[in-house]
């Protein structure tokens, strides 16, 4: 439902499911998904890094599929299931991601971690329905092989500025191998 205020701004009033909560907000129809998870849901674990979709630190999980939520509305995902990374899991229940990461220390200064996160849990679920990348070997095979460079292809939207990558992998491939779970 659109609303003009007294000042003639439009706002929407919308109903959003993040983190299997259902929220509703009533927001300029121009905010961003990520401004709206940011400023009015507080949830300020998906960070706004480049603010232009070229970075991944405000990559989050829409429906299963990661996006990066500063590239879209908040209003585009009434009826969607969002989850950020403080969805994934908790302190006392991480998620197996989370736990590789912190093993794994793919991380150091943190910024960037919480997209490079979701983004990883987005890519093994894209593995798993058998979508190839520009890096697999046989695109018509059935089952991909995640080798480092398949690794690496399908995190490519998501920056480092710290250089953790190897930690990265490590930690995704820690994922693959069930060493978490």
């Amino acid at each position: 439902m659109s609303v003009s205020t007294a000042t003639g701004t439009n706002t929407s009033e919308i109903q959003i499911s993040v983190n299997g909560r259902v929220r509703r907000l009533v927001l300029d129809p121009r905010t961003s998904l990520l401004d709206a998870l940011r400023e009015h849901l507080h949830l300020t674990g998906t960070k706004k890094g480049c603010d232009h979709g070229q970075c991944g630190a405000c990559t989050v999980l829409i429906n299963d599929r990661r996006i990066n939520s500063c590239l879209t509305l908040a209003v585009m995902h009434e009826g969607d299931d969002i989850v950020t990374i403080e969805g994934l899991g908790s302190p006392g229940a991480l998620h197996p991601m989370q736990a590789a990461f912190v093993e794994r220390d793919g991380f150091q200064c943190g910024y960037c971690t919480p997209g490079q996160i979701c983004s990883a849990v987005g890519m093994l679920a894209e593995v798993k329905a058998g979508w190839p990348s520009h890096a697999t070997a046989d695109v018509a095979s059935v089952r991909i092989v995640l080798t480092d460079a398949e690794i690496r292809e399908r995190m490519s939207g998501n920056i480092c500025r710290c250089a953790a990558y190897p930690n990265i992998i490590a930690a995704i491939l820690d994922v693959v191998e069930g060493r978490h779970r």
